[in-house]
């Protein structure tokens, strides 16, 4: 992509080096006795990359909101070109030129490009009504500026998610921006989609702005950030300044232990018999004629690239999305969900991509959504409809201890827990009464190293106890260090599986971009 944001001048980079743009002194905050940030102190300089970097519950939201003016420090200063500031308010931090882009995106639904950039703003006006025509000049700049390919006219619902974290940092240009800050921007963008918004990001630095970047992708990170700190229990644990960190350097100052990274899979073991097994299945739109088959005991993977079709296929397995054709047999019997509740019934358990949607009630107790899909044996009897609130604590206790969910007591809205630790809580959920099938989409989203090490021992426990799990991810790594088989999908289709050693980053890379004539038709792949 060639350069659309300018090139900053060595004499601005001189002086960003000499003076941050913003210095962070000996910052500290607590909710209800607990430590969120203890004197953290460092600073983050105009034109530069930073990498906030930790395990989830580190202390890295706490800072950004507080930047945010969405908490307040406890004692600790922060200062903006110098000058000691008090943020009181998102208002605050917009006029001092602080932007933030959080992972769950805030696009209105239905609205038009133009009017999402426009958000939060005070267009210009005439005769009492928003003058259009300047609006629409600043944003086709903006939009130039960063290479957008789409019209501002086109509804952000038409979007993928590359897209629409460009609209979301053009907002951030149309309030000149001085810094922006970044909340996991990967996480559901194809390894082919993050390039492009590295590039994007590189060219926001070179013209100026500081961009805060906050990612569980250690890789990136190394790659992208020129500054680097790393967060652990509300402190920073270790700063860089103007050098590349290795990969497994951050992971130590993460977990504080080296951890094993696979490059290919294991041996493929025995497992038992077929759980469920789906025979080209189609919806007439992303999924076009999949046959897979999940065993007692086994994770199968399904890797590809965002858009491949992985979602509507597990939609299509537990009644989410109509199905056109195929079928789906679970236990040796053809089942056909007309909705979700009815695969729930059926013993499948699903774990969706967005848990703070889809999954999870935020401002509910943990204790809630933990039980919250097995009311019914919580009841004193079939007549007395009341629940055994003692009981629902003591099972919520002891699935929260299990899966290590990090919180003062269950009772805490799942809302105050960290991204990480939602997670581990959907995942909670199924551990009362254990599936027959797993599907989780994206299972380490915006979860830290060491957490997704936690979910991966959990997840392989249920299928050592003879759960079927199927782990959809954009994330290769993940399939590798986690699975069993993996099967590839790209235009909702399978373009190969790869079993046992054979499953390496590269390997899925390559199948995920597998199409036209070099893709292989079901009866290639080896699903029995």
């Amino acid at each position: 992509m060639p350069s659309t944001v300018g090139v900053q001048s060595e004499v601005t980079r001189a002086e960003a080096e000499e003076r941050p743009l913003i210095s962070i002194k000996e910052v500290s905050k607590s909710f209800g006795g607990v430590h969120a940030l203890r004197d953290v102190a460092f600073s983050i300089r105009a034109g530069v990359v930073h990498g906030l970097v930790g395990a989830n519950g580190a202390g890295k939201s706490t800072l950004i909101k507080c930047l945010a003016g969405i908490e307040h420090p406890d004692s600790g200063k922060i200062i903006v070109d110098g000058v000691a500031v008090q943020i009181a308010a998102p208002s605050d931090a917009s006029a001092l030129g602080l932007a933030f882009i959080h992972q769950e995106m805030s696009l209105i639904p239905g609205w038009s490009v133009l009017r999402n950039m426009l958000l939060g703003q005070d267009p210009p006006t005439r005769l009492g009504l928003i003058d259009w025509r300047p609006a629409r000049v600043r944003a086709r700049a903006v939009a130039e500026r960063l290479g957008m390919k789409f019209g501002l006219n086109i509804s952000v619902d038409d979007l993928g998610p590359a897209d629409q974290w460009l609209v979301l940092i053009g907002r951030a240009l149309m309030r000149d921006a001085r810094m922006i800050a970044m909340d996991e921007p990967t996480a559901s963008l194809s390894s082919e989609e993050a390039g492009r918004l590295h590039t994007i990001i590189r060219e926001l630095a070179a013209s100026g702005t500081a961009v805060i970047f906050v990612s569980h992708r250690l890789d990136e990170v190394s790659a992208l950030c020129e500054d680097v700190t790393v967060f652990k229990d509300g402190q920073v644990v270790d700063r860089r300044v103007g050098e590349s960190v290795p990969k497994a350097e951050l992971v130590r100052a993460i977990v504080g232990r080296d951890l094993e990274i696979a490059e290919h899979g294991q041996e493929p073991a025995e497992h038992g018999s077929p759980i469920l097994v789906v025979n080209d299945a189609r919806d007439g739109s992303r999924v076009h004629g999949v046959s897979l088959v999940v065993h007692s005991g086994e994770v199968l993977g399904i890797g590809g690239l965002v858009g491949a079709g992985r979602t509507e296929l597990a939609g299509l397995i537990y009644g989410a999305r109509p199905r056109l054709g195929g079928s789906v047999v679970l236990d040796g019997k053809e089942v056909r969900f007309k909705e979700p509740a009815d695969a729930v019934r059926a013993g499948i358990g699903l774990v969706p991509e967005e848990r703070r949607s889809e999954s999870l009630f935020l401002e509910r107790s943990i204790d809630f959504n933990i039980n919250v899909s097995s009311l019914g044996s919580l009841r004193h009897s079939r007549f007395w409809p009341f629940l055994r609130m003692r009981e629902s604590r003591r099972r919520a206790r002891r699935l929260a201890d299990a899966v290590t969910v990090k919180a003062r007591d269950v009772a805490d809205p799942v809302g105050s827990l960290s991204g990480g630790n939602q997670q581990k809580v959907a995942i909670a959920r199924w551990l009362v009464e254990r599936p027959r099938l797993l599907i989780l989409d994206e299972p380490s989203r915006g979860v830290d190293v060491g957490a997704r090490a936690e979910v991966h021992r959990v997840v392989r426990e249920l299928a050592s106890q003879g759960t079927g799990v199927l782990a959809i991810s954009s994330d290769s790594e993940e399939l590798v260090g986690l699975c069993d088989r993996v099967i590839v999908m790209a235009e909702g289709r399978v373009t190969g599986e790869l079993v046992g050693r054979e499953i390496t980053e590269d390997r899925i890379l390559s199948l995920s971009f597998e199409h036209g004539d070099e893709r292989k038709t079901n009866d290639d792949v080896r699903c029995a």
